[in-house]
């Protein structure tokens, strides 16, 4: 009497069927969002400095007035939606095109911005972000001295042995 067979074919490793799979996944995980339908995520950049956070946003073929900026305590959102139509005559054919779409973005500051402490520039597509930090967010740096020799001790160990039955 023989065993059926689980596998069959190529896939005789469960290993190999298991580990094509697993590429499959991290494949599907590398491609980018298809910008066809809808607007998705849009591709946003973070830098920080001394005093605040520089945020850009790329939003080709969004309109200034279709963008919305918030904070909600210490989170950042960019919203909106896209939209786009085009139409085409040519000889015998009339096409026309439409599509729309919302996007969203959102990240957690490490602090809670001040008022008016966000302004916001919108120029040929990318949104810039500038968000000052706080006072007591801005990091300093303090400069530690290093004395020489052995640190004083508070309480001076004696170097006698100690009794038989009590603590040193």
């Amino acid at each position: 009497m023989s065993l059926p067979r689980l596998w069959s074919g190529q896939d005789l490793d469960p290993f190999l069927a298991m580990r094509r799979e697993m590429e499959n996944v991290f494949r599907a995980f590398d491609q980018k969002p298809s910008t066809g339908i809808g607007a998705g995520a849009p591709a946003i950049s973070v830098a920080e400095t001394n005093d605040a956070f520089e945020v850009t946003a790329e939003l080709p073929g969004v309109d200034e007035k279709d963008i919305n900026v918030s904070l909600d305590d210490n989170q950042l959102v960019i919203s909106g939606e896209k939209s786009a139509e085009s139409t085409k005559e040519e000889k015998d054919w009339h096409v026309e095109e439409r599509s729309y779409g919302s996007f969203y973005r959102s990240m957690l500051l490490p602090f809670e911005p001040e008022e008016e402490a966000v302004v916001a520039h919108f120029d040929k597509g990318v949104l810039h972000l500038t968000i000052k930090k706080p006072a007591k967010a801005v990091k300093t740096t303090k400069t530690i001295s290093i004395k020489t020799g052995a640190p004083p001790s508070a309480s001076p160990v004696s170097n006698k042995p100690a009794e038989p039955g009590k603590a040193a």
